[in-house]
This record gives C-alpha cells, structure tokens and sequence, in this order.
C-alpha cells in the first residue's frame, strides 16, 4: 500500500524553520580549539571526496539507534516505535537554499549533551587524531580520507556540503528529567561559536535527532535522489542493521476514474444485443428431403477492453536497504566490486581488501554462523607498538541485528586481531552482552572457525594467487604469521605450510618445497639466521661455505622472530632442524668411522696449536677443535647445541631485558656455550701451526721467544676476532681490537708502532672567563662614547653589529675603506638621508 509505511514511521515536521526566533532565549557557545582546528581541517582538505558526509552521518544514526537499543534493553524499557533512518530532500525556493533532513530515532540528547558532544571533544585520542590529520594534511588526501571515521568525529563533515547546521534532538525520559524537551544546536561552517535553545517548532519527535543541512551553492547534486540512492548503496547499505527510508517522488499507472478526460463507462459501452426473429419454411420447399444444418458455432467469448490509464505522480518512503545483508546472499552472486565497497564502507577504508572469504560456519555445539573475513590492505600502524591484540576487530551480529564490536577478552589473538570479520550468529538472544559471550563458548569456537578459515584462504591464495599473497608479504604480513605460528602451537603446523623463505639457491619456498628437494641422505633441514640481512649477505657466511660448495640447499631466516619460531617448531615432518651456525651439523653422506679417523688424525696434528688457542681464548671459547664444515676459511664460531648463535646475542641485546637473577645467570651461561672450529685445510692455520712450533721448541729450563711470542698472542687474538665477527658474534673489546689492527697496518706499512699523532687542541674557553671578557668589551666601548641625552629623531642613527646600542648614547659612525671608525655626536640631518657611498657615512 502507497502510503500505508507512514503509519510505521514518525513523520517529519512540516514546518523546517528551526531558526531561534529573535527574543528567545538562546545559550552560545564558543568552540573548544581543538574543534575549531578539526573544522578547519575537516573543510579544506581533509576528506578527498566530499560525499562521505552521507556516511558519516548515517552511521552516526545507526550508533544511536543502537545505543537506544542496548539501553532499552538493559532497562527493561518496552517501547513501540519503530527504529530507523529516514532521509528527506526539500528544494529550495524563492532563493533559498536547499535542505537535506536525516533524521533517525535512535537514543536523541539533551542540551548539555549536544554542547558536550558537538562543541567539544573528547580528550581521549583528541590529540593524536589532530597531530594525524595535520601530518597527512598535505600528504595523499587518500590517506587522511577517514581518519574522521576511523575517531568517531564524523558530525563534522557536515561542513563539507553545509553552510548551516541545525540538529534537533530530543532525549528519552528518565527519573531525572520526565518531561524532556526538544532543543536545537546550530552553527555555520566559518562560525567560531554555536547556540543551544530550544525547538521552536516544539515536539516535532518522539525521540531522536533531527540533522538540517542547509547546503551550500555548489552541493545542489546532493538534492538529487539518484544520488542520495547511490551513495547510501555505496557507502551505507548493508553497514547498519537498521533500515533507511528516503521520501522519494514516485510515479505509478492508475485506472482513470470518472470525471477524468477519456473516461468511458463501461457499462453504456456494452453493445445491444437483439433477438434474431425465427424464418419462415419456404414453400419450395421439399418435406421429405433431408436438410442439412450446419453445427452451430460457440459464441466467441468477448475479449475485455484494458481499461485506459494514467500516470499519477506521489511521494512515498522508499526503503533503500530492503536488500538483506551482503553475508546473507549465496557468494556466487555477489560480485567482487560488491565486496570491496562494502568492506571499505563498513570498516571505513579507503584501499580495497587484498583478499576477503565469504562462508558459513558451526560451532559445533548446535550455534550455526555467517561470517565474512577480510585481509586489510595494510596492517594497523600501531599494530607492533603494543602486544595486546585490538578487540575491535570482529563485528557480532545475532540474526542480523549489530550487538558489538568491542569483545574484551573474546576478541582474536593478537596475531591476528587486525583480521577484519563480520560473524552473524543464528541462534544467540538478541540481548546478549559482551560478558555473556566471555562466559559461553560461542566466541571461543566462532574464533577457532576463523581462524581455520583464514589459513584455509591463505593457502589457497600462495598456491592460486601469488600476486596477492606476494603483496602481503610486501605489506608486513608475513612476520605475522610467523608471530601466529610462534603463539598457536595447534595452528603451528598449517601456518608454516605457507609461510616462504629464501634460501642459497631458490627464492620464496615452503618448508614443503625445501624437503621435496633435499639431498639424497639429507635427514636435516638446513637454516641459517641473520635478523636484518640480506640473503645476498647470508650467503657469504662461513657457516655455509661447505653446504653451498656441495649443493645442499640452506634457509636464510631474515626477521627477527625466525630462529624462534624454528627453536619452536624443532622437526618438520621426520627431518630435525638444524641450524648451521651451530654444533650438531650433520651432511647425512659421512662415513662415520672415515670422519672419526680424519678428526683424530688432524686433531693429533694441530694439537700444538689447539693448546696454544685454548690457553689464549678461555674466556671466549668453550673448546677449540678441528673443522669439518670449513672450506676456505680458517676458522669459526660455532653455537653449542645449547647456546646462542650469534643472531640471537644480537636480538637479546636489542631488547635491553634486565632479567632476574637466575635468568642472567642462565642467558650468560648460553652466551658462552660456543667453540672455535680451525680449518687444517687453511693456509693461515697451517702457518701458525709451524710459529707454535718453532715457540715451543725450546730445551727444557730454556725461555720461550718473547718476541714471537707476543706476536702470535696478536695475531691469534685478531684471528678469533674476526672469526667471532664473521660468525655473527661481537668481539669483547672493539677498542682493543682495532689497537690490534692498527698495529699490523703500521707494520706493514713500516710506520713506527711508538709513533704519536699531534693531539693538540685549542681548549674549550671557560664560560665564567668569556663572560668577564665580554663585560670587559662592553665598558671599554661605553666610555669611548660621549654622554648625552638621546635625539627625539633616531631616525637617521646607523647601528653596526660592532657596538652596542643605546638610545641614551646615539652616535653618528664614520667608517674608512680600511674597515676603521670614529664615533661622534648625531648630526641634524634631514629625516629619509641615505647612505653615501663615497663617504661611507
């Protein structure tokens, strides 16, 4: 029925003349400076495409209906009126502007709620949104979009499209206030002030608020339906539970009716029927011959005439989200644009999700769910400046009616808590609360749905869309599955199957793809950590010179959380993983008693110099032994099995944890657990071998050579620096360490080791001196200038940097070509002279 919505809708007051008639009593405001501020920012740039007012302010709507909801609710408040946004265009004629009238009935203010939440805000995030909205001020305006939204300030894009702002309001009744009423808040856009009086039209709602934008010259297009039509579609159409009404010009065929131009009545239009008179038998005529009649033939049915019609033109509420929510329809026939719009809609961002999941999900204990679940286009700025998980994340609804997206401890880990959801349960009460839920196990199984699905989508996007996946990465997701893998031990497994690594020979490869290519024998998976590095860099490392050299393929863990998540995850499948910085190194081709015998051999050889390197590296080393995994180089640190690598000293040390005792205790003894690996194979060693022999062959009671000897503490000592260098580690005494260095170059250029460079230096002046100097200046130079009172003209006074000026004391400077001056009394000179080049005056 046309009109019949009427019924379930308050009407909109005829009258529009919010103006506070003159004589009223009327309260004005000043502005707080912040919001005079975002203002300011709001109408100049701050918003890159202006029709997100309509947003902004819809679902300002919806968050009070809402509010209205919850408090009736609680309140046990049983209450009839229908619960909606309605939106309605009036023209403006006679030259005045137009007007956009949204008015929702929803929870409504009173008069100090309307000066405390239009006229100022919050401190809470106040500051931060300001200092965000200034630095993206004259960035992309793409960013700064919804910034607005994202801090819940949306009133104030009202000023985008409106010169003139009138909200009216009327709050519900309480204890303290029965009998409320009805009040106007009203400002323009370039005002520094606002007024609060109440509605002259008087009770024009039964509760709500009523927003009037007078709009500006330029925003004509926002009296246009089609508009209005389009952007509640885009922006606002399956983001609120709540239905939208707009009055909408409506045309519709109709009968005519008596008295309209054309009109036939139908009866006088029938056609006469006349009896058709019997025929006489003619006499020709024969009595016995047979006739023949034909049959007789069915009268024809008449066709009815379609009745003649016109085109009547009305207005009506048209509902313009009578469509069910986005979740409920089958994903087959909700297109991908659809999608975005309605993430970037919901969750106001300006960027499209990078990849979102439509399904439906069970709990398992009999609650059934839809749920959508979006992987943002970027991560939360502040997402790694805390470790608790945001709680915002998941929007719940129960039966298609919003409850709350803030769900305390029930929220998603903090891995995942920037995921974007929205879950529709089927079988919850509509007045459940945040604490209900953190008692049931809805959430705690809804959760572990999500989850599942969101590994399941990003499964299927690394094997089936590796743009997307690719450009996850890019944007700092992968540490976050990593973190995910580190903090679920039960989603551990699934999330490595899609989490890639580089290695020495490939890029981009799973733990999955790294065992399908192991080596024949190969019972290790081969990594090696080095936060911050580039694989390029990794490669280089001794630690890998031997496995390269062979073809054995080695990951390159580059991000902080690597070597943890492989301590945590310890096997892949039946393969130990093996980190090649440390002791336990096995190629899986050895032959056992071939390497014992080699070891034992080399061992036996070098023990001259392992004895010297143990008794010289003590406090560095646990052990030093003979290499197997060396090619080239002479020697490395190698981690015990137990201990830091040289990755993670570096990672602790960047945290600057003070543990407690114990702990200390325990992290200084894992510091140390590590050995020096000598290469027999190596030149270098094989040289110092022979200088250790030549010390120590000496006849019994004789002194060793004090000079060699000092020169192989050196040249030890810098070999087991660099080697602690190139393992990862960090040398004890960097400064001793380059003296060391500094001593070899000098020799090998043949400078002298005693030879000292010129360290003077002008001292700093004492501050107490140079004050006392300055003092000094200033009185001498004051007594070199005549006393006399000061010119009412000081016009024509020429001050230089050179000598203080005091009006008491004005001079006239002659200054010579040679720079030097002389001082005299200030001359009558005409007001305006200029300078003189030729006499310097």
């Amino acid at each position: 029925m046309r009109l019949s919505t009427l019924t379930l809708l308050p009407l909109l007051a005829q009258v529009f003349a919010q103006e506070r008639p003159q004589g009223a009593s009327s309260e004005r405001f000043n502005y707080q400076s912040d919001v005079a501020r975002l203002r300011k920012i709001v109408i100049e740039s701050l918003y890159s495409h202006r029709d997100v007012f309509l947003r902004e302010l819809v679902s300002n709507a919806n968050d009070a209906i809402e509010k209205w909801r919850v408090v009736s609710l609680s309140g046990g408040i049983v209450d009839h009126n229908p619960l909606n946004i309605t939106l309605k265009l009036v023209p403006g004629e006679n030259d005045r502007p137009g007007k956009l009238i949204i008015t929702d009935t929803g929870i409504g203010m009173t008069p100090e709620e309307l000066t405390k939440n239009l006229g100022t805000l919050a401190k809470s995030g106040t500051s931060e949104f300001l200092a965000k909205a200034e630095a993206e001020k004259g960035k992309n305006k793409d960013d700064a979009a919804n910034l607005i939204g994202q801090f819940g300030l949306g009133f104030y894009s009202s000023f985008l499209v409106a010169d003139e702002v009138y909200v009216s309001s009327l709050a519900p009744p309480t204890k303290e206030n029965p009998n409320p009423v009805q009040h106007v808040f009203y400002s323009a856009s370039d005002a520094q002030e606002f007024d609060v009086y109440p509605d002259p039209r008087g009770k024009t709602l039964d509760r709500g608020t009523e927003i009037t934008l007078i709009l500006k010259d330029d925003a004509k297009e926002f009296l246009e339906e089609q508009k209005i039509r389009e952007l509640i579609m885009k922006h606002s159409a399956f983001s609120t539970a709540y239905p939208i009404y707009l009055w909408a010009t409506k045309s519709e065929e109709v009968p005519l009716q008596p008295g309209d131009e054309g009109y036939v009545d139908p009866e006088a239009a029938k056609a006469e029927v006349k009896e058709e008179e019997p025929k006489e038998k003619s006499e020709d005529v024969d009595e016995d011959e047979v006739v023949i009649e034909d049959a007789p033939k069915k009268e024809e049915e008449p066709v009815p005439e379609t009745p003649k019609t016109k085109t009547i033109t009305f207005n009506d509420w048209d509902h313009l989200n009578n469509q069910p929510p986005i979740w409920m329809k089958d994903p087959k026939t909700v297109t991908e644009q659809e999608m975005n719009e309605f993430y970037m809609a919901t969750f106001k961002d300006h960027n499209h999700p990078i990849a979102y999941h439509h399904f439906k999900g069970d709990t398992g204990s009999g609650t059934s769910f839809r749920a959508l679940i979006f992987i943002p286009p970027d991560l939360p700025k502040d997402y790694w400046a805390s470790p608790k998980p945001t709680t915002d994340s998941i929007r719940l609804f129960v039966k298609r009616v919003f409850i709350t997206n803030d769900l305390g401890e029930a929220a998603l880990p903090k891995w995942i808590s920037w995921l974007r959801a929205i879950i529709d349960a089927d079988d919850l009460p509509l007045n459940v609360s945040r604490e209900t839920l953190q008692t049931t196990k809805f959430m705690a199984q809804a959760k572990a749905v999500v989850i599942k699905r969101f590994i399941q989508l990003m499964t299927r996007l690394a094997a089936e869309q590796p743009h997307k996946y690719d450009r996850m990465m890019k944007q700092g997701y992968g540490p976050i599955l990593k973190l995910g893998a580190i903090d679920s031990a039960k989603d551990r497994t699934k999330l490595m199957r899609v989490i890639k690594f580089d290695s020495n020979l490939r890029k981009g490869i799973t733990l999955d793809e790294y065992v399908e290519k192991r080596k024949k024998g190969q019972e290790q998976v081969f990594f090696l950590a080095g936060a911050g590095e580039d694989p390029e860099t990794l490669a280089k490392s001794v630690h890998v010179e031997k496995l390269s050299a062979r073809g054995y393929e080695v990951l390159f863990l580059t991000d902080p959380m690597d070597e943890m998540l492989f301590q945590a995850l310890k096997t892949w499948k039946e393969y130990r993983i093996q980190d090649v910085a440390k002791d336990g190194l096995q190629f899986g081709d050895e032959e056992e008693a071939e390497e014992k015998k080699f070891i034992e051999e080399q061992t036996e050889e070098y023990k001259p110099l392992i004895t010297f390197l143990k008794d010289l590296t003590k406090d560095v080393v646990t052990d030093v032994v003979v290499s197997t995994r060396l090619i080239s180089s002479p020697c490395a640190i190698v981690a015990d099995t137990f201990g830091y690598s040289g990755n993670m000293q570096k990672i602790m040390s960047a945290q600057h944890h003070r543990d407690d005792n114990h702990q200390a205790m325990v992290t200084e003894w894992a510091k140390k657990q590590r050995k020096l690996e000598i290469n027999p194979s190596s030149p270098l060693i094989a040289g110092m071998l022979a200088k250790v022999k030549v010390l120590d062959d000496v006849a019994e009671g004789e002194e060793k050579d004090k000079e060699l000897q000092d020169e192989l503490n050196e040249i030890a000592n810098i070999l087991v620096d660099g080697a602690l260098v190139r393992s990862g580690f960090a040398v004890p005494d960097s400064i001793q360490f380059f003296d060391r260095v500094d001593r070899v170059l000098r020799r090998s250029l043949g400078v002298s080791e005693t030879a000292k460079a010129d360290v003077t230096v002008k001292p700093a002046p004492d501050q107490e001196e140079s004050e006392e100097k300055i003092e000094e200046a200033k009185e001498k130079r004051a007594k070199s200038l005549p006393d006399m009172d000061a010119p009412e003209d000081l016009s024509n006074v020429i001050v230089t940097d050179d000598l203080p000026f005091d009006p008491s004391k004005a001079v006239d400077i002659e200054i010579d070509d040679h720079g030097s001056g002389k001082v005299g009394l200030v001359q009558d000179t005409p007001t305006g002279a200029e300078w003189d080049d030729d006499s310097h005056k």
